[in-house]
C-alpha cells in the first residue's frame, strides 16, 4: 500500500518541521508547486512532480511506494489538501497529514500578538467581503491574491466605505529573505503595491456598543419630510424578522435608515443594502451610517423594484415604503430568494389588506401583529398615543 504523506511547509524550507523533513527525506517522489518544490533542501533526493490539481498530483505519485505532496503554509488553513484528502476517499493509501507554520502565525509572532481571537479569511481566489469582515467585533485577518482580492483591493474597499482611517498591517513574503511588514491605514495601503504572497490584518472597524433591539429614536439624526420608523414599532418589527449574523439583509424604503443601522448591528456585519429612493433621505441615511458605525450597510439610491436588480439574494427584507409598487418588489424579492423572510409595516387597514392579499397569491405564510404605542414625558405625564401600526410577516410554508 502507498504511504502518502501531505506536508505543509510553511513559507519555505526553512519553516518546515523535522518530522515533515523527515518524511520528505524517505519519500521517493514528491509532488506540488514549482516554487515549493525549487526551496526544497538537498537533502530532500526524490523526484519532483510539478503538480497541484489531485488529478495531476495522483497521477505524477503513482506507483510509488512513499511520496509526498507540498502545500505552502498549514495544510488545514486554506490549503488544497482538502481537496486531494476527497479525492483519496476510498483508495487504498495510507495518507498522513502534517500540518505547517501558517501565515496567521507568521505575522502573530512579526507582531508579538496572540491570533486566537483574530477572524480569518481568504481573499485568495475567491469573493470576499471586507467591509462585512471588519465589523464582526474581531481584528481581520485576511488570505490576500491578486486582482480583486490583493491587499491594496481590500483595503480600497475598505476606504470607499469609509474606513480609510482603519489601521491595517500587511505581511509580504513572510519567512522569505524579501519579507516586508507594512503598518498603516486603509487608506494609505489601497495606494501601495503589494505581491501575491501577502496577508492583510485589519481592524476590527469601530462601532457602537451592542444594544438590543429598538434604539431610541433620538440616536438617529432626523429631517423633515425623511420619514423613520419608530422605536417601539422596529424593536418588534426586528424581532418578528429575526435577523441573524451572517444573513444578507435588504432594507426596502429605508428613509432615515434606522431600521438599516439596526440590522448592519444584528447581522454580525453581513451586508446590509438600503434602497432609497429619495435623495435627502439617501444624504441623511448616509449621515447615521457613519456617525453610528452602520459601516455594512450599502446605499442603493433608486425607486424599488427597479433598484433590487443585481443585489446579492437576501435571507430577510423589511419593505419600509413601496410607493404602491408591493405586488413587484415581493416578486423581486422571491425571484432573488424564494425562502427570503419579509416584513412590513402598515398604518392602514386598506394597505394591511393590500399587503396580506399580495402575500396570500404568492404562496406565503402571513403573521400580524399590532402595536399601539404611547409615551410620557416631564410633568404631568400626560400619555401621547402613536398611531396604531401592524406589522406583518410572512414567508413561504415549510414543510
Amino acid at each position: 500500500m502507498q504511504k502518502l504523506s501531505l506536508i505543509g511547509m510553511g513559507a519555505s524550507a526553512a519553516t518546515l518541521t523535522a518530522q515533515a523533513l523527515d518524511a520528505l527525506c524517505r519519500a521517493q517522489r514528491v509532488a506540488g508547486a514549482a516554487r515549493l518544490l525549487d526551496a526544497l533542501p538537498p537533502s530532500v533526493t526524490a523526484a519532483r512532480v510539478p503538480a497541484v490539481r489531485p488529478g495531476d498530483i495522483l497521477a505524477g505519485l503513482a506507483g510509488e511506494q512513499r511520496a509526498a505532496v507540498l502545500y505552502s503554509g498549514d495544510s488545514g488553513f486554506y490549503s488544497g489538501a482538502q481537496a486531494l484528502l476527497a479525492a483519496l476517499e476510498g483508495r487504498p493509501v495510507e495518507v498522513e497529514v502534517l500540518p505547517g507554520l501558517s501565515s496567521v502565525q507568521l505575522l502573530a509572532a512579526r507582531l508579538g500578538r496572540p491570533w486566537q481571537d483574530w477572524a480569518l479569511f481568504s481573499a485568495h481566489g475567491r469573493p470576499c467581503d471586507a467591509v462585512a469582515a471588519v465589523c464582526g467585533g474581531r481584528p481581520a485577518f485576511f488570505l490576500t491574491g491578486t486582482g480583486a482580492g490583493s491587499a491594496a483591493a481590500l483595503c480600497a474597499q475598505l476606504e470607499a466605505a469609509g474606513l480609510g482611517a482603519l489601521p491595517v498591517t500587511v505581511g509580504q513574503a513572510l519567512g522569505l529573505p524579501e519579507e516586508r511588514l507594512f503598518a498603516g491605514t486603509a487608506a494609505e495601503a489601497a495606494k501601495q503595491s503589494f505581491g501575491p504572497l501577502a496577508v492583510l490584518l485589519a481592524g476590527p472597524a469601530q462601532r457602537l456598543a451592542p444594544r438590543t433591539p429598538g434604539w431610541p429614536d433620538d440616536t438617529f439624526a432626523r429631517a423633515e419630510g425623511v420619514p423613520m420608523t419608530k422605536q417601539a414599532v422596529r424593536a418588534q418589527a426586528l424581532a418578528q424578522l429575526a435577523p441573524r449574523p451572517g444573513e444578507t439583509l435588504w432594507d426596502i424604503g429605508a428613509g432615515t435608515g434606522s431600521v438599516s443601522v439596526e440590522l448592519a448591528y444584528a447581522n454580525g456585519g453581513a451586508p446590509v443594502w438600503a434602497v432609497e429612493c429619495q435623495p435627502e433621505a439617501c444624504a441623511l441615511l448616509e449621515e447615521n451610517r457613519r456617525r453610528l458605525g452602520g459601516w455594512n450597510i450599502r446605499l442603493v439610491q433608486g425607486a424599488a423594484p427597479a433598484a433590487l436588480a443585481g443585489l446579492p439574494a437576501p435571507d430577510a427584507v423589511f419593505i419600509g415604503g413601496t410607493k404602491g409598487r408591493l405586488g413587484p418588489i415581493l416578486d423581486a424579492v422571491l425571484a432573488a430568494n424564494p425562502a427570503a423572510r419579509v416584513c412590513l409595516t402598515a398604518v392602514t387597514l386598506k394597505t394591511a389588506a393590500a399587503a396580506l392579499d399580495a402575500f396570500a397569491a404568492r404562496g406565503l405564510r402571513a403573521r400580524a401583529s399590532q402595536i399601539a404605542a404611547a409615551h410620557a414625558a416631564g410633568a404631568p405625564y400626560l400619555l401621547r398615543a402613536e398611531n396604531p401600526v401592524l406589522i406583518l410577516t410572512a414567508e413561504k410554508e415549510t414543510l
